[in-house]
C-alpha cells in the first residue's frame, strides 16, 4: 500500500513539474497570462551601459542655491561692494519657478557695467553639447578644473572701451553661466564652485 502511494505521489509530482516547464504559450507568456522570465532576454550589464549611456543621477537640481550673496566668498563680496543686486530695472531675478537662481549685479544708472549669473539644472549630455559648441564655433577656451568643465571667453565691448565676457562651469548636473561687462571680480566663479561642490 505504501509503495503504491509513494509511486503515485512521485508520478503526480513529475507530471506537475513537467507541465510547469513545458506549457509556455507563444510570445513568452505562460497560460496564466503572466509574462515568463524568458520573454525578454536580460542584456549584459556592460553592453547595456555602453549601448545606452546614462548621466549619473545626482539629484543636484533640488540643491540649487537660493541666495546670490551666500554663494560668494567675503573677498568677492568686497569687490562687489556698492553694486546693486537684482534691481527690478533688469527684469526677473532671484529664484525662478524651476529652481534656477539668477543673480544680476548692476547699477541701472550705468550704461554697461554688469554681471549676470544663472545657476540652473542641466543634464550631462545637453551641457557638454553646449560647451563643445561654444569651443568649436565661438572660440571659447575650455578646461576641466575642480571636477567639472569650464569654458570662458572675453572680447572688447562693441560700444564702450571695456571688456565683456562669459564664463560657464558645469558639474554634477548643475550649470553656472555668467555673462559680464566691465565687472569681473577676481575669483568669482571659483567662489561659487567652492560653495556648491566642496
Amino acid at each position: 500500500m505504501n509503495a503504491r502511494v509513494s509511486a503515485g505521489a512521485v508520478a503526480l509530482l513529475l507530471s506537475v513539474v513537467l507541465v510547469g516547464c513545458g506549457t509556455q504559450a507563444p510570445g513568452g507568456v505562460d497560460p496564466s497570462g503572466s509574462p515568463s522570465a524568458t520573454s525578454t532576454p536580460s542584456p549584459d550589464p556592460e553592453e547595456s551601459a555602453s549601448a545606452t549611456p546614462k548621466p549619473t543621477a545626482t539629484n543636484k537640481a533640488t540643491d540649487l542655491p537660493t541666495d546670490c550673496r551666500a554663494i560668494l566668498s567675503e573677498d568677492v563680496l568686497a569687490q562687489l561692494d556698492g553694486v546693486p543686486l537684482n534691481d527690478a530695472a533688469f527684469g526677473p531675478s532671484g529664484v525662478g519657478s524651476d529652481g534656477t537662481l539668477t543673480c544680476v549685479w548692476a547699477d541701472p544708472r550705468a550704461d554697461t557695467t554688469r554681471l549676470v549669473t544663472t545657476i540652473s539644472a542641466m543634464n550631462r549630455g545637453p551641457a557638454l553639447d553646449m560647451l563643445n559648441a561654444l569651443a568649436d564655433d565661438e572660440g571659447f577656451s575650455c578646461f576641466t578644473p575642480d571636477g567639472g568643465t569650464r569654458c570662458e571667453k572675453t572680447w572688447p565691448n562693441e560700444q564702450y572701451p571695456v571688456t565683456d565676457g562669459r564664463t560657464l562651469f558645469w558639474r554634477d548636473d548643475v550649470l553656472i553661466d555668467t555673462r559680464y561687462s566691465n565687472l569681473s571680480p577676481s575669483g568669482y566663479t571659483s567662489s561659487i564652485v567652492e560653495h556648491l561642490f566642496e
